[in-house]
């Protein structure tokens, strides 16, 4: 599928985007109010000490997480290879989901993540290949 757009727009599209890994997509998503799609880097040769691996994702050190349950958010960190969530440290995102809850929970919807330097969160089930 092509677009056809003119200059001033593409010199606008162009300006709105704040590094070189914010596609043209991702402004017009943003305008349109729709969230982004954007995968963390996947485990390869740039994993980094402390990132945390799971399911085959890589969140770098410093990705938050957060969730909502029951009127109450609750937050996350990656510190030292794992997910930290009120002084615990968990393996899964499934793990975590559930000692908040106290049932058997997919983590993989439960939870959203922000990436270090990235101002959107973003549903981690949408990371999995």
């Amino acid at each position: 599928m092509t677009i056809d757009i003119d200059f001033d727009v593409f010199k606008e599209l162009t300006h709105r985007r704040s590094s070189e890994e914010v596609t043209y997509n991702d402004v017009i998503r943003e305008l349109l109010g729709l969230s982004i799609k954007r995968r963390v880097p996947i485990v390869g040769t740039t994993t980094a000490r402390g990132d945390w691996v799971t399911k085959g994702v890589r969140f770098p050190l410093g990705t938050e997480f957060r969730a909502n349950y029951k009127s109450q958010t609750y937050r996350g960190k990656v510190e030292d290879g794992k997910l930290v969530v009120d002084n615990k440290r968990f393996d899964s995102a499934s793990a975590a989901a559930g000692e908040i809850t106290g049932k058997s929970v997919n983590g993989w919807t439960f939870w959203e993540c922000r990436v270090p330097g990235e101002s959107r969160w973003q549903t981690i089930k949408f990371l999995r290949r």
